[in-house]
């Protein structure tokens, strides 16, 4: 066992990637002006802020003192696109970046050492940016968790070879004690962690064949109180509205940043 994965260097009570490895673990965001992206999340989302060990340049955000999400400022990003990103806990993030790669999946950065752990950006082989970390979770993890103010789900465009490359590379549905659960329910691709729906993945009606139009990528959906209140805020702070329903909303932030509010709580 490699020394940052050696239980006795993390603080008393932080969750480990080694008991959730698999599931969603954290969400974030890459900004190219880091005051701008807080006043807008604040002002559709009402957020609050705290800093981050790993630096000035990095944001916690806060939903009801809950941690929801983290926020990256790279100045300099240029015209490079920004989305956000779920990351996927793991146990080795060597391993994972290498079967990721063996199954034609691309490697863009990374593994990188973050104290207290590693971190990588992926994408599978249809294109869907996803990060993954090994090591110490946040010491209130657990808060976000059951709070759950966040909810993954992927669009592509053959949600059954997706589970299949995510479940080998990820270890889903594996023999190893705790890892997460695979069912098809409907047309969609449900994964369970510890009994809790955690991520979704879809790409249409079963019968049909894949969808070459469709961009696979990771959507982000927060839980939100009041749908319409936030879509008219997002116009009104530099962003848009992508569509809209009675329970849910797709927005584009200033920086072009694609997330979804929704006033549902179930999964």
């Amino acid at each position: 066992m490699t020394q940052h994965r050696t239980p006795a260097t993390r603080p008393t009570g932080v969750v480990s990637t080694d008991s959730v490895f698999g599931a969603p673990c954290w969400v974030s965001l890459t900004s190219r002006d880091l005051p701008a992206t807080e006043a807008f999340y604040s002002a559709v989302l009402g957020w609050q802020w705290r800093s981050a060990k790993l630096g000035e340049r990095f944001r916690i955000a806060l939903a009801d003192g809950a941690p929801v999400a983290g926020i990256a400022g790279m100045a300099g990003m240029g015209q490079a696109a920004v989305a956000w990103t779920p990351y996927f806990a793991v146990r080795s993030a060597d391993e994972v970046a290498g079967r990721v790669q063996e199954r034609g999946g691309t490697v863009a950065v990374g593994p990188i050492s973050f104290p207290p752990g590693r971190g990588a950006l992926l994408a599978d082989r249809d294109g869907a940016t996803f990060g993954i970390w090994e090591g110490a979770l946040f010491t209130d993890w657990e808060t976000w968790r059951r709070a759950a103010p966040a909810f993954v789900r992927l669009h592509t465009r053959d949600a059954f070879d997706a589970a299949i490359f995510y479940g080998e590379v990820l270890d889903w549905a594996s023999a190893r004690p705790g890892c997460c659960e695979v069912q098809y329910e409907g047309e969609e691709v449900v994964l369970r962690s510890r009994g809790d729906i955690v991520a979704r993945i879809e790409s249409g009606a079963v019968e049909s064949a894949p969808d070459p139009t469709v961009r696979p990528h990771w959507q982000v959906h927060f839980s939100v109180p009041d749908v319409a209140a936030c879509a008219r805020a997002a116009e009104l702070h530099g962003g848009s509205v992508l569509r809209e329903g009675s329970d849910e909303a797709v927005l584009r932030d200033p920086d072009g940043a694609q997330f979804t509010v929704t006033s549902r709580r179930e999964r």
